[in-house]
């Protein structure tokens, strides 16, 4: 009888035990799939991270466009960076060897100055308008030449003329005769091109002729495409005549484009306060069209601000 009720009541502890367990098993097992799906939850609404590489830089040309040979004298020469010059002179000919002015300049850049304008001089006090471009043109009758004659000065600066400075002029200046072979196989070398003599053709060209075969070749050369070497024949072609008149498809059109470029650069220099120099290239923009507003208005700017700028 103790025996049956000793296994009752075992079998009434072991009931609740299970009772117990069981919600406990039920527990676990809820709290593990809610675990599981809360995990895969936040799984799904976490952003993935992405790492991307950085994008390679996009190369440059291989072969970078050279300056024009306009370039080259205003942005190397003009403002004394000779050597600089030179080499990208020499580099411009490599590609145009039968560019005369550039193989002139050249020749201008490279020549012993006393050999070439005589050593006999006279002196003169530089005006206001002078420039070194107009002095040559006055006394060497071509207004290129104007970095030989600075050179003969010992200019490291031919853009910069102060009024009151004494300049020296060749009594006697020899004629700068070219020789484009010689010239041409000195860009190709390296070396300097020896002084060539100093015959004088039979027939001497006449600036006014010179200036309207230049605007001609100007023409010829937009025709075949070269745009930077016409822009360059014309600006030679406007500095011995700044008067003269487009003649032939596209003349006016080729200058309205190089006055751009000339206060384009003008306002560089405005804004840099190279101010001399600035209204040196609008005066030069003025000569050849006096109505390009542009120019009359920043001229006028430019001078009122250097009228200001001296008050202090």
């Amino acid at each position: 009888m103790a025996s049956r009720h000793r296994m009752k009541d075992h079998g009434k502890r072991l009931r609740q035990a299970l009772l117990i367990a069981l919600p406990l098993t039920a527990l676990g097992v809820t709290g593990c799939a809610q675990f599981n799906a809360l995990k895969a939850k936040v799984g799904a609404t976490s952003p993935s991270v992405v790492v991307t590489p950085p994008a390679a830089a996009p190369a440059g040309p291989e072969n970078p466009q050279e300056p024009s040979f306009t370039s080259i004298v205003n942005d190397e020469l003009q403002l004394g960076h000779y050597a600089e010059g030179e080499s990208a002179l020499r580099r411009y000919l490599k590609q145009h060897p039968g560019d005369r002015p550039a193989q002139a300049m050249l020749r201008q850049l490279t020549a012993d100055p006393r050999q070439m304008l005589g050593a006999p001089s006279s002196t003169h006090v530089v005006q206001a308008g002078d420039s070194y471009s107009s002095l040559a043109a006055r006394y060497l009758g071509d207004p290129g030449l104007f970095l030989i004659l600075a050179r003969y000065n010992g200019s490291t600066n031919p853009s910069v003329l102060r009024l009151g400075e004494t300049v020296r002029l060749p009594l006697s200046a020899k004629r700068l005769s070219m020789a484009p072979d010689a010239a041409a196989s000195g860009a190709d070398s390296g070396e300097s091109g020896a002084v060539a003599g100093t015959a004088t053709p039979p027939v001497a060209e006449s600036a006014a002729v010179k200036a309207r075969r230049l605007q001609k070749e100007s023409l010829a050369l937009l025709d075949q495409g070269h745009k930077n070497q016409a822009l360059a024949r014309l600006d030679q072609a406007l500095l011995i005549d700044p008067q003269l008149k487009p003649t032939g498809t596209g003349a006016a059109a080729l200058r309205r484009q190089l006055l751009a470029t000339y206060h384009e650069r003008a306002i560089v220099l405005y804004r840099d306060q190279h101010l001399d120099r600035a209204i040196a290239l609008w005066d030069r923009v003025l000569a050849i069209d006096p109505d390009y507003e542009p120019a009359v208005i920043y001229r006028a700017r430019a001078l009122d601000l250097k009228h200001r700028l001296k008050q202090f």
